[in-house]
């Protein structure tokens, strides 16, 4: 059980006064974090004792105390409480800051599911047999525009981590976003010109997935009923059809399809997937969706 420092006679002498340790306590900050608050101008004390330099804060600072300790708990930047707390409470100016520090989250959380998403990836195309990836179209042949097969392959991959790499960015822009979205169909586009069809259903998925967290769910199903179709049409199992139902699972539930993104959330959890890696992976994506 945790045990709180004993109240020193000192903070005792006025109940109307709270010390920093006192605050800090009452509040579940540290006074370290206190005085650090102090000197940024974030949360000034009511008040300084000429003689001693101690700080002491009022009673009704408490309320405002305990929103920065919950602001903090959810990593909220310090200049972002600042601007919040010199709002006096304007709920537009709260309901920004709170959709720009959900981007940052999502940003961040993205980094990490690009990371497993583009290993999973490499490890797969490490273990296809060569002879599996197009037979018909070696490297050298030519393709649209004059490129070869390796040249839009490398086009397509390229893009594909390009916008992983956006959708990780913190504070993405109007223009980050554009260049996401256009950057997704334009490697569906050179894997539609060289790739497998696994390669085709993983850049609808993609689509499917910039569309969702662009909040735009009519596409983001469009894209993914497209990634079910090509598995269903080229007998796509194990990874690609479980995250077929994962994408139609988020765009549901994006559209507040509850109960359509329920079943899909089974139906991808049902799908036999032979590493164990790889259904971790699933399964952490899933529980990104919000029902």
């Amino acid at each position: 059980m945790e045990t709180r420092a004993p109240i020193s006679e000192a903070e005792q002498v006025d109940s109307s006064r709270l010390s920093v340790g006192r605050l800090a306590r009452e509040v579940g900050l540290t006074a370290q974090a206190l005085r650090h608050y102090d000197r940024l101008g974030v949360f000034r004390p009511a008040g300084v004792d000429k003689d001693t330099g101690y700080r002491w804060y009022s009673a009704d600072q408490v309320p405002r105390a305990r929103l920065i300790a919950r602001l903090r708990a959810a990593a909220v930047p310090v200049d972002a409480i600042r601007t919040w707390l010199q709002a006096e409470g304007d709920p537009d100016v709260a309901d920004r800051l709170v959709e720009q520090h959900r981007r940052r989250l999502e940003a961040r959380l993205t980094r990490v599911r690009g990371d497993l998403h583009r290993l999973a990836h490499l490890r797969d195309d490490l273990d296809r047999p060569a002879e599996t990836e197009a037979p018909d179209l070696p490297p050298s042949a030519p393709a649209e525009g004059g490129a070869t097969v390796a040249d839009e392959r490398r086009l397509a991959a390229d893009l594909f981590n390009g916008v992983w790499t956006l959708m990780e960015k913190e504070d993405r822009t109007q223009d980050d976003d554009d260049r996401m979205l256009h950057m997704a169909h334009a490697s569906r586009h050179h894997w539609g010109n060289v790739g497998t069809p696994a390669n085709l259903a993983r850049g609808e998925w993609l689509c499917s997935r910039v569309y969702a967290v662009l909040g735009r769910p009519e596409p983001s199903l469009h894209h993914a009923r497209r990634v079910l179709e090509l598995c269903e049409q080229h007998g796509l199992v194990d990874w690609d059809l479980a995250f077929a139902h994962e994408a139609l699972a988020r765009a549901h539930a994006l559209a507040g399809d509850r109960e359509a993104a329920e079943a899909e959330i089974r139906a991808a959890r049902a799908v036999v997937i032979a590493d164990d890696e790889d259904r971790t992976l699933l399964t952490s994506d899933l529980a990104t969706i919000q029902l």
